[in-house]
């Protein structure tokens, strides 16, 4: 078990380098390789530090939804991070390329909630009937440590990678385009490089989002009215340049873009 003096430090660290804007070295020098409680300890810690600093949440995000990547990180399950209002892009906007850390995009289904998601034994129609509608949305990742050298407790101890994202302006109910099937192209320069589809999101992002839903209740931060859930990547993530522009077109649900300043 990680200490409470190396929990603070990886806290630290991270800290330091989300204020340098520098990344820093990996943390599972601090908290090993599978402590992963002991990486949403520090977590923790950082959120709380943002929330005293007046920084107000606006939903939960979703990563390693891919069986692929689990494996590589060696964990049997996705993780989460916290969303920050300050987060969110709105689309087409251009964002100034010092915001993120080393950023990579990829395209998500966001849902939107309407109703709280809290208590045990939640259920897939407690989340169904919870969700006011679906959004099209680009997740713009960052990575706190340097040249993105992490492992599961790097990533979960740094706010499961969180950048900035940004929302389409098209909602849809979730009766309006099939979760599972639905069909995802993202391009730069009206060039595709990255396709996918909802299923590549354990199974369906309603999946994902359900056992987000059910972990974060556990954790004692229950979902509620207004929360935005990023459910998870429906393809490969991309690495982005300066003066980069990407769309990410899902079917039935519209599109998004996410606009890179070129210096």
């Amino acid at each position: 078990m990680t200490s409470e003096v190396k929990i603070r430090e990886a806290a630290d660290r991270l800290w330091q380098a989300w204020e340098s804007g520098t990344p820093g070295a990996p943390v599972r020098d601090l908290l090993g390789e599978g402590d992963v409680a002991a990486a949403y300890a520090v977590q923790e810690i950082n959120t709380t530090r943002w929330l005293d600093a007046g920084r107000k949440l606006s939903g939960r995000k979703i990563g390693l939804t891919s069986v692929a990547v689990q494996r590589q990180l060696g964990v049997g399950q996705p993780d989460y991070g916290m969303l920050f209002s300050d987060m969110e892009v709105m689309d087409g906007e251009e964002v100034a390329w010092d915001r993120v850390q080393q950023p990579r995009v990829e395209a998500e289904i966001a849902y939107v909630l309407g109703a709280p998601l809290a208590g045990a034994h939640l259920t897939m129609v407690d989340l169904i009937g919870a969700i006011a509608y679906a959004l099209p949305a680009i997740e713009i990742v960052g990575s706190r440590v340097a040249a993105w050298d992490i492992g599961i407790t790097d990533t979960v101890a740094d706010n499961a990678s969180s950048g900035l994202y940004v929302l389409g302006q098209s909602p849809r109910s979730l009766a309006d385009f099939d979760q599972r099937l639905c069909g995802m192209v993202m391009t730069c320069g009206g060039e595709p490089v990255s396709v996918g589809a909802g299923a590549a999101c354990m199974g369906s992002p309603l999946n994902a989002s359900l056992w987000l839903a059910r972990t974060m209740a556990a954790a004692g931060r229950p979902l509620g009215p207004g929360d935005v859930i990023l459910s998870g990547a429906l393809g490969p993530f991309v690495a982005a340049k300066p003066g980069d522009v990407f769309e990410a077109r899902i079917n039935g649900l519209g599109s998004v873009r996410a606009a890179f300043a070129k210096g």
